[in-house]
């Protein structure tokens, strides 16, 4: 191959780092933890021969996996032993029952999945509903059979119907988790016409921003340039899709923080709306789960 080592590894970073950290937020709750995670399998990847990796996006996934694995087994271990993991919430944070414009399925689809799960369950759950990996996939991620796996993700899944009800925390369609991405991704590289091509041509956009009125915008051409001036590469954000109330949604973070929310309804593969909230008052109970 003609391609120097250092343009190999960069394309493949630019071409898996989001998915990855998207996979290791669902994994280790944290998108800052999520970020060393993917940090360290690149790491690893550079001591590797990449002459000898079929499939350098599988291997990444592999390691991923295992490091959020080994991760959260040690997290668990300091909790045990009296550590607090996370920030406290703020004395001034609003109580989760006064932030009308959140539903609690956003509190369970954090808390639930990311601190009631044992880390197995929550890989096999996370690999296999919501990626949509085959449990052969699982079980090398995991350490176990196909068959343990199977169980795993089956006993995760009757927990969080306990916690919540079968209805009230749904893995999003993989169409949908498609249209997420294509939103990330062109969010992330800063592309218009991507964004432009994602979104349907009459998308109605309503935001809640804090510190002004909320503002409603109207048709593509008006909604793309406002999503990029807010989410785009020179705001620092990290994006990363989690479903909220069974629709595809996007936690958006800024140093470590969560710093806004979209819910996407979307209609024939495209958005047709975007309900954001950025005002830090509503999503401050977020930052405490997070």
């Amino acid at each position: 191959m003609n391609t120097a080592p250092d343009e190999r590894l960069a394309h493949v970073w630019a071409e898996h780092r989001r998915y990855l950290v998207d996979l290791a937020f669902r994994m280790v709750g944290s998108v800052s933890e999520a970020e060393d995670v993917v940090q360290e399998a690149f790491m690893r990847l550079l001591k590797a021969d990449l002459d000898q990796i079929d499939d350098v996006r599988g291997w990444l996934i592999v390691v991923t996996g295992r490091i959020c694995l080994d991760h959260m087994s040690s997290a668990r271990v300091r909790h045990a032993a009296g550590h607090e993991l996370g920030p406290d919430v703020a004395a001034d944070a609003p109580d989760p029952a006064d932030v009308v414009t959140l539903d609690d399925s956003i509190r369970m689809a954090l808390a639930v999945v990311l601190e009631r799960l044992t880390p197995p369950e929550r890989a096999a759950f996370v690999f296999h509903d919501v990626f949509q990996f085959s449990f052969d996939d699982v079980s090398a991620i995991v350490g176990r059979s196909p068959a343990a796996c199977r169980q795993l993700a089956s006993r995760a899944r009757r927990r969080m119907e306990e916690e919540t009800g079968p209805t009230r925390f749904q893995v999003e369609p993989a169409a949908e988790r498609e249209v997420v991405d294509r939103f990330i991704a062109a969010c992330e590289g800063g592309r218009l016409e991507d964004l432009l091509a994602v979104l349907d041509p009459d998308v109605a956009g309503h935001a809640e921003l804090g510190f002004a009125p909320h503002v409603d915008v109207e048709g593509r051409d008006n909604v793309a340039p406002r999503v990029l001036a807010l989410f785009g590469p020179h705001t620092s954000s990290t994006l990363v899709s989690i479903p909220v109330n069974g629709e595809p949604g996007i936690l958006a973070f800024r140093n470590g923080r969560p710093f806004a929310l979209m819910v996407l309804g979307t209609r024939r593969g495209l958005v047709d709306h975007i309900s954001s909230i950025a005002d830090p008052r509503q999503l401050a109970f977020l930052s405490a789960l997070a």
